[in-house]
Order: structure tokens, then C-alpha cells, then sequence
């Protein structure tokens, strides 16, 4: 068996013994047929059966359930889309209104369902701490935000200012500024969601085979080593691992995030930071910083990784010592008195990026295709919203789901935007991280001069704003 517990602190967890399900080895008919194992197929599968209990639904996966980003996640339920501020701009104020509502509603909408299946998966509606916790450019940036989320028709019970005193009843940094808190996120275990839901799928009648990547797919058809599959409706559902399935690669770019997790701390430490409620919590920066305490009291804590050349897969995630020490430097900015606590396990994942960082959910009906992705990092939630879409799009269901600008129901998979050939997506990514790591080392230095701060801000945000 692959060594799949080792891939993630999650997937270390799990009470299972991830014995694998049994691979694809005779052929198929199917209405419907998802490539992939993870949130996005599941939750398609979960709302299809649930909708039309009569669909014959066929998962095929590479691996095993949650190999994927699924089960290697920072555990945030965000009850938001990336970029949905540009998404939304164009819609009436009734229309965000309705919209935000469904965003909001995710977690509800989840948590309603764990409950009904039996997934225990340390759901807790915590909220989240946007800090401005290292450098003061982090409060003019968060305060802008802020009043960005007001322009667009949010209230302070969505989002409200907290003063460093205030910040300091939720979480205790070292040098608050201040910070947002929403209530619109939920902390959770990812690999207990994705491991529970696989399970919940397969009472409702879909099979689920293991082991099987697809080596070619096109419409109404997909192959396996061992099988061919014949099917109304094909759903790759792969996100991070689009390359695997041409032509999807050059829709979305696999980027890497990377993270580390402590051993259990104890009371006192944890009574000296914070988080009791069970809120995640970020850093204010350009290198998106993440955590959660764990309902085991770890901390867990991650950050911006990489992109490789030609937008090849990373398969080894043993991090490399750098790679933990910027973690272990970023967590230990905020709380000084855990930069020599001993980690237990550091991993990380591929992720999709689309190009200008939107998210999206299409459905084709002419070639039978539906897929989502795009999720930029914020696939915990995202990835549900994704599922139950492509199911009401699939039966055709008129719901506020299919009706969003997300959604794109002409053209195929031309309706999406391509990323650039290489060299230039490669040396725009990477010019671009280099641009905000200049920025985070020199703000971070209070001894960096006035026109040096300024000047690394401006570039890191023009460049930035490149990539929109």
C-alpha cells in the first residue's frame, strides 16, 4: 500500500486503516462518471444522489480518497469565494445580497450535512482573525479591505475592526495593529470530511474505485489501465491536478502550499495565545499565512509554496529544512515563545490557480462535461459550493446556485481563460514571489527606510495586480 498516512498530519490521524478500495477493472456505463476522489467529487456525487437517486454515479481515482488536496489542507471552511469582490461588482445589491447569502451559507449547509451522515470531523464555527500582527502596513492594508467588503454591500456583523486590545481577548501576537474578524469560517479536520464523505457517497449507491487513473478522457468516454467507461456525463473533478488531463493544464496552473504542524502544546501556552473558540487565524501578508489549533492543541500553520517549471506536479512533500524554517520563522514572529517548539510533521500540496484568480463551475451540455476549480487555496468551501452547482446544473435544477457569475454555461471549456505559454507563466510566478518576499523582509525590518517600504509595497502590489 502507498505510504498515504504519512502525506499530511491529517491523514496521520484517521482511525482507519486505508486499506484502498478496489480498482477499475472491468468496463462501465454510467450516467455520470467524476475522476477524482476528493471534495469536489464527492460533493457532486453527494448532491446528485441526493436530487436524483435513480443516476448510475461512478468515481474513479488515482490514488485514494483525500490523497489529493483534500486530505492535505489548512482546515478552513471559508464561507467565501476567491475574487468574488470582482465577481460580484457587476450585480445589483439585491443580487450580492442573495449571493453573499449563499456564500455564507456553506458552512451551515456542511455542517447540516455532517450532521445527518455521521462525520465527525471537529467542525467548529469559530471565525477568523485577519491580524495585522508584524509590520503597521498591515493595518492600512486590512483597514482598506475592510472598507472595500462596506462598499460592496457587507455589514460589521460580517466583518468588524477589532483594536489590538480587542484582538487580544481572541489571540495574543506579539506586536498587534489590530485586526478583522468574520464569523464566516469554520475550522475542521480535512482528511475526516473527505474520508467521511467517501463513505457517505457509497451508501447512497456510488462506487468508488481506487487505484485507477484515467490515462485519456474526452466526451461521453474516459479510460483506465484495465477499462474503458461509457457515460452521459463526465465530471474531472481534479483542481490542482488538472495537468493530468489535457487539455484542462492550461486552465489551471498547479501551485504548491506548504505546511507544518507543532506537537500538542500545552494549557499554559495556549492560554498565553489565544484561541479558544476555535478560530483560524492569518497573518496579513503576501506570503498567506494560515492557522488553526487543533482539537488536539496543535498548532497548525502554513504559508505560500511554489511553482515548478511547466506546471509539473511536486510529489515529494518531505520539506526541505528551509522550507520548515520559514515556517517555523512566520509563526514565530506572532508568538515568540513557540519558535523552539518541536514540529511533528510538515507536508503540503498542490493546489489550482486559475488564470486571473477566478473560480469557476461550467457545464457544457453539448459534449456532457461539468467541472469546477479555481479555488486558489480556498477549496474547503469552495469545492462544496463547486459540487452542489455542477449537480444542480447537471439535472438541470433552476436554483440561486446556477445563477451566480461564477458559473459559465456557454462555449466549453473555451469559456475559460488560459494561462500563458512557458517560459512566461514561469518567470511571471516567480518574479511575483520574488516581489513579495522583498516586500514581507523589508517591511519586516522596522530599520528599513520610509521610501524602501514604500517603494517594496508598490511593486509587490503592482505585481499583484499583473496577475488579475
Amino acid at each position: 500500500m502507498p505510504a498515504w498516512r504519512t502525506i499530511s498530519l491529517w491523514m496521520d490521524q484517521l482511525g482507519d486503516d486505508l486499506a484502498p478500495r478496489p480498482s477499475l477493472a472491468h468496463d462501465l456505463d454510467v450516467d455520470v462518471l467524476i475522476i477524482g476522489a476528493g471534495y469536489t467529487g464527492l460533493w457532486t456525487a453527494y448532491y446528485l444522489k441526493q436530487h436524483a437517486p435513480e443516476l448510475s454515479v461512478a468515481i474513479v481515482e488515482a490514488q485514494t480518497a483525500g490523497f489529493g488536496a483534500s486530505g492535505r489542507n489548512g482546515g478552513w471552511l471559508m464561507g467565501n469565494l476567491l475574487g468574488e469582490d470582482r465577481l460580484l461588482a457587476g450585480l445589483s445589491p439585491q443580487q450580492r445580497r442573495e449571493s453573499f447569502g449563499l456564500l455564507h451559507g456553506i458552512i451551515d449547509e456542511v455542517q447540516r450535512v455532517t450532521e445527518r451522515e455521521g462525520i465527525d470531523c471537529d467542525l467548529r464555527k469559530g471565525g477568523a482573525l485577519y491580524c495585522a500582527a508584524r509590520y503597521p502596513e498591515q493595518e492600512a492594508s486590512l483597514r482598506s479591505y475592510l472598507a472595500s467588503l462596506y462598499a460592496q454591500g457587507l455589514s460589521e456583523t460580517d466583518y468588524h475592526w477589532l483594536n489590538p486590545a480587542q484582538l487580544a481577548q481572541q489571540i495574543r501576537v506579539a506586536r498587534p495593529y489590530g485586526g478583522i474578524f468574520t464569523p464566516h469560517v469554520a475550522t475542521l479536520h480535512p482528511a475526516r470530511l473527505v474520508r467521511g464523505l467517501a463513505r457517505a457517497v457509497e451508501r447512497l449507491g456510488v462506487t468508488i474505485f481506487e487505484q485507477s487513473p484515467v490515462l485519456e478522457w474526452r466526451s461521453g468516454h474516459a479510460r483506465t489501465a484495465r477499462a474503458d467507461v461509457r457515460c452521459r456525463w463526465v465530471v474531472p473533478a481534479v483542481e490542482g491536478y488538472a495537468n493530468t488531463l489535457p487539455p484542462l493544464g492550461r486552465y489551471q496552473l498547479p501551485v504548491q502550499s506548504l505546511l507544518v504542524a507543532t506537537e500538542p502544546l500545552s494549557e499554559s501556552q495556549w492560554s498565553d495565545i489565544g484561541l479558544s473558540q476555535g478560530q483560524a487565524f492569518s497573518e496579513s501578508s503576501r506570503q498567506v499565512t494560515y492557522g488553526q489549533r487543533t482539537v488536539d492543541n496543535r498548532l497548525v500553520f502554513g504559508a505560500r509554496g511554489g511553482y515548478q517549471f511547466a506546471g509539473r506536479l511536486r510529489h515529494n512533500f518531505d520539506l526541505t529544512q528551509s522550507e520548515i524554517d520559514l515556517r517555523r520563522y512566520l509563526f514565530g514572529e506572532l508568538f515568540p515563545q513557540l519558535k523552539d517548539v518541536r514540529i511533528s510533521h510538515a507536508w503540503g500540496g498542490n493546489l489550482g490557480m486559475s488564470r486571473r484568480f477566478q473560480p469557476h463551475m461550467l457545464c457544457d451540455r453539448q459534449h456532457g462535461i461539468a467541472l469546477a476549480g479555481g479555488y486558489g487555496g480556498e477549496g474547503v468551501g469552495a469545492s462544496h459550493l463547486g459540487g452542489r452547482t455542477l449537480a444542480d446544473l447537471i439535472l438541470q435544477r433552476d436554483t440561486l446556485e446556477v445563477r451566480q457569475p461564477w458559473v459559465l454555461t456557454g462555449g466549453g471549456l473555451g469559456a475559460l481563460k488560459a494561462w500563458e505559454p512557458e517560459p512566461c507563466r514561469w518567470l511571471g510566478y516567480n518574479a511575483i514571489i520574488r516581489s513579495f518576499v522583498y516586500e514581507d523582509q523589508t517591511l519586516a525590518n522596522p530599520n528599513s527606510s520610509p521610501w524602501r517600504r514604500q517603494l517594496a509595497s508598490r511593486l509587490a502590489g503592482f505585481m499583484e495586480g499583473f496577475m488579475q
